[in-house]
């Protein structure tokens, strides 16, 4: 690299200000576009693998067949189905939670609120199997339900904040109305992130009974694989045995059994398109880019004409003026790489708070290294690829014609 020929370069560049900041600028909104989409499709994907990875690769879920979350769909299982699936060889441990949407208001806001009530085990180990499935629930206020607990709940994080269930935030030891039912608030957990799943409400198994008058019907069913059986050979067999048992034919079962890890790989495969989306998206603009730096490169051509000639006259090869036209037109993409990196983390941290403030938590960026690093180096490659043409096209002219140019 000629020293001589980069100053030149640069001083070329500073001489035509407006037109290099507009050329920079239009590069700058497609790497800021990418690198903020980026980063948030790589925040919810690690969002969802640290989850994953709470649960726990071990573990088995029994849905009704349809039901795009547990319990929307008609089908209930029982507790006879529990422990008929309880005796199969290689399940390890068992629950079943009840779901519903109820009707939950307090005596200030006569206004109800129709959030997801679960029933929830109070047997130590049967707890500790939801909340693991739970991706890691914690009880961060109060204190969690416990046997004899019948009218109590514990509440998702954001009834802890005003106006976003209720108008006034929520305290340990204030009441909630269930159904037209007064139930004692004695703890709450903490935020995971998903607005649904923080305004979830939690009561034992005797409570959710007696508010909602249901027997044991459970809309869900978690299983632990035990610790010498491969969850997904489990998941065969219990759908085997437990159609048989139901007396349906293979393909028409109303139920779905589904391993964590076949969850994880359903959403990987979901974020590696929405990554894709995000990009080509973003890439639209980044072609405008290219356009408008190739169209500046061959301005810059013209308008040089014969200083391209004085150079050649003087010795310099045809690769010095290639060298020329594509260190600028790649600086100009670094440049704009740049600054479209540093504006792309600011917005996307602004998005973060917007997300956090409207209860979407979970819509966090990630900024992998490699990120930034590719960010940059396509930015410059996108810079020199588009100025590669116009440079070929100055390094090839004549001296004699090139000093001729008017």
């Amino acid at each position: 690299m000629n020293p001589d020929l980069v100053i030149y370069s640069l001083k070329n560049l500073l001489s035509r200000k407006t037109r290099t900041w507009l050329t920079i600028l239009s590069i700058l909104i497609g790497i800021m576009a990418i690198f903020a989409l980026v980063s948030f499709g790589q925040g919810i994907a690690k969002y969802m693998d640290d989850m994953f990875q709470k649960m726990g690769t071990d573990k088995l879920m029994i849905m009704p067949r349809g039901a795009g979350v547990p319990g929307t769909g008609n089908v209930k299982f029982y507790e006879d189905d529990i422990d008929f699936i309880r005796k199969i060889n290689g399940v390890g441990e068992i629950i079943g939670y009840m779901m519903v949407n109820g009707e939950v208001k307090i005596k200030d806001d006569k206004k109800p609120k129709y959030p997801y009530v679960m029933g929830l085990p109070t047997d130590p180990d049967e707890r500790m199997l939801f909340e693991e499935m739970a991706a890691g629930f914690e009880v961060v206020e109060g204190r969690g339900l416990k046997k004899g607990d019948k009218l109590k709940a514990n509440l998702g994080h954001n009834y802890r904040t005003a106006n976003k269930v209720f108008k006034k935030a929520l305290n340990v030891g204030d009441k909630i109305i269930v159904n037209g039912i007064d139930v004692d608030i004695v703890g709450f957990y903490d935020e995971v992130g998903n607005p649904e799943d923080d305004r979830n409400v939690y009561l034992t198994f005797e409570g959710f009974k007696e508010i909602f008058d249901k027997g044991d019907e459970y809309q869900t069913i978690v299983i632990r694989a035990a610790d010498d059986q491969s969850p997904t050979e489990l998941a065969e067999k219990i759908g085997d045995k437990f159609r048989k048992r139901k007396g349906q034919k293979e393909g028409q079962e109303d139920f779905h059994v589904q391993t964590f890890e076949q969850m994880m790989e359903t959403f990987g495969t979901v974020i590696i398109v929405l990554n894709a989306v995000l990009v080509i998206i973003a890439l639209i603009s980044l072609v405008v880019a290219a356009v408008n730096i190739m169209n500046t490169m061959y301005t810059a051509v013209l308008e040089r004409t014969k200083e391209i000639g004085i150079m050649k006259a003087i010795g310099s090869r045809n690769s010095d003026i290639l060298f020329v036209f594509v260190f600028e037109s790649g600086l100009l993409g670094l440049v704009g790489g740049i600054l479209g990196v540093l504006l792309g983390y600011g917005i996307a941290k602004f998005g973060e708070l917007m997300a956090r403030q409207s209860g979407l938590a979970m819509l966090k960026p990630y900024f992998p290294w490699w990120l930034t690093i590719g960010c940059l180096m396509f930015a410059f490659l996108v810079g020199a690829g588009s100025g590669l043409l116009p440079a070929i096209h100055a390094s090839k002219q004549k001296p004699v014609d090139a000093l001729r140019y008017e």
